[in-house]
């Protein structure tokens, strides 16, 4: 089967927890009134939604999903807890204040926010997680900003690897030790920050946007996909939200796929923090 005729909207990946996410999410970092965009994305067909404690918006994501209709065990929402809560008690608490704010019973994925944190603290971070998914809480468990050498420490220490590992990820920056890792541990990867802010004018992806008569949003999307990461846009944008779900009805061929490649400029290529080498 091609990729495009094996992509929609409604596909989803099998995380090693058993559950299945959607492999389009909505990223709301930096959207302080994410009500309009998340209620966007859910009536055009988005099952996924992507926030963090540090985004301060899981309320809104929750009162977002109350007035669509759409029945929670519908709808993908996944938290993470920061660097300044790290440790086992605190992360605790924050799991906890997560829900109450999100005015649901449970996450579908809660991660780790970065490594930041040192090697103790995110274990025990770690361990409160895993307790959280015990108690039903959460029903998957991962990291993010993780290196291959962060994840050994959580195996090394007898714990059950994560689920996901959600990192900065583009055609310019494409972390391949992390990926690999990753499709080697049945992993799956999520991608921040695939439309690469501020890039998307690069000659390769005008000429493609030109080419499949897609913008050139669209085309970091479809590459993404095509890698099987799991990419998160974010928009505070409606419209914009909508055509970045339009990333379904064309293939990006092998020889553009190489093209978009070749654009990978390793740890260089980072427009966010990228703390994927933190101590």
């Amino acid at each position: 089967m091609s990729a495009q005729k094996a992509l929609s909207l409604a596909a989803t990946v099998r995380l090693s927890s058993g559950y299945d996410m959607p492999k389009l999410g909505l990223g709301v970092f930096e959207n302080y009134d994410c009500i309009p965009a998340c209620l966007a994305a859910l009536k055009c067909g988005y099952r996924h939604i992507d926030t963090a404690r540090y985004y301060k918006n899981e309320d809104q994501v929750g009162q977002a999903i109350e007035q669509s209709g759409i029945p929670r065990e519908d709808i993908f929402v996944t938290s993470k807890v920061y660097d300044q809560e790290h440790g086992y008690e605190s992360t605790v608490r924050a799991v906890d204040d997560s829900l109450r704010k999100f005015s649901y019973e449970y996450f579908d994925l809660y991660l780790i926010h970065s490594p930041l944190s040192g090697k103790q603290r995110r274990l025990e971070t770690w361990r409160a997680l895993i307790d959280a998914k015990k108690a039903g809480k959460v029903r998957s468990i991962g990291v993010s900003n993780y290196s291959g050498r962060h994840i050994e420490e959580i195996r090394a220490a007898g714990l059950e690897i994560p689920a996901v590992n959600q990192i900065e990820l583009h055609p310019f920056c494409q972390q391949r030790p992390i990926t690999k890792y990753c499709e080697e541990n049945g992993i799956v990867v999520q991608a921040y920050s695939p439309l690469v802010r501020g890039r998307l004018d690069h000659p390769v992806l005008r000429h493609l946007s030109k080419k499949y008569n897609k913008d050139t949003a669209q085309i970091a999307i479809r590459w993404s996909l095509q890698h099987g990461f799991v990419p998160l846009p974010k928009s505070s944008r409606p419209e914009r939200v909508l055509s970045n779900s339009e990333a379904y009805d064309f293939e990006l061929d092998e020889g553009d796929m190489a093209a978009l490649d070749a654009l990978d400029k390793g740890k260089a290529g980072a427009v966010t923090w990228n703390p994927v080498d933190a101590p």
